[in-house]
């Protein structure tokens, strides 16, 4: 494992794909903190060209099936981590909980393995996002929200209705078959399969 803080090898997703969506979550207050997380200094997702450019070819098949991709988060600095992991460790901070963590005790994030020092997010090419359907304007019914701390948030939950199952699948079946591999407790979450930097953590700020 090495640090870095060279952006050489990023590209900004908005440029890259330009049909999509943005909803920086870390950047405003509606995240499970309630607050802008440290190293988000405007609202942009950032990923190795290598991601973007597979991203890119799964916006565009999504495009074609009358979707556009919504992006959560993208390339996290390993300071914004540290910001979580302060937070994990302050029992007194439960604003959000109603929202993001209604079952789950704070004291429980860290161990359960909600949180953790090290993210894959700060190398480069891992992204978390959604499907907008285009025809209702609205963001597709997933089950679940964004960073919810939970069991509802695996992509193969059963307590949903067949119609969010289906969105579920949709979004995983999509990404996997343009290079990106899913995570087993989060819908939203996906890493590029030859990520270029599978050893290294990057530190520059997003902006």
């Amino acid at each position: 494992m090495r640090f870095s803080d060279d952006a050489s090898g990023f590209v900004s997703v908005a440029e890259t794909i330009p049909d999509v969506l943005l909803d920086i979550r870390y950047y405003s207050s509606f995240n499970f903190i309630g607050e802008r997380i440290d190293g988000y200094e405007r609202p942009a997702a950032l990923l190795t060209r290598e991601a973007a450019e597979s991203l890119k070819k799964a916006s565009d098949e999504a495009m074609g099936q009358g979707w556009r991709l919504k992006i959560f988060d993208a390339y996290r600095p390993q300071k914004a981590v540290d910001h979580f992991v302060r937070w994990a460790k302050d029992p007194q901070d439960i604003r959000m909980k109603q929202y993001f963590y209604p079952e789950l005790e704070k004291k429980d994030i860290i161990p359960r393995h909600y949180i953790a020092e090290h993210s894959g997010h700060s190398r480069g090419s891992t992204v978390d996002l959604t499907l907008f359907d285009m025809a209702s304007q609205r963001d597709a019914d997933m089950g679940g929200t964004f960073d919810y701390f939970g069991e509802l948030s695996h992509p193969d939950y059963p307590g949903i209705t067949e119609k969010q199952h289906r969105n579920r699948m949709l979004l995983q079946k999509l990404m996997m078959k343009h290079g990106f591999r899913p995570l087993a407790s989060e819908w939203w979450h996906f890493t590029l399969e030859n990520e270029p930097w599978a050893d290294t953590f990057f530190t520059f700020p997003v902006k």
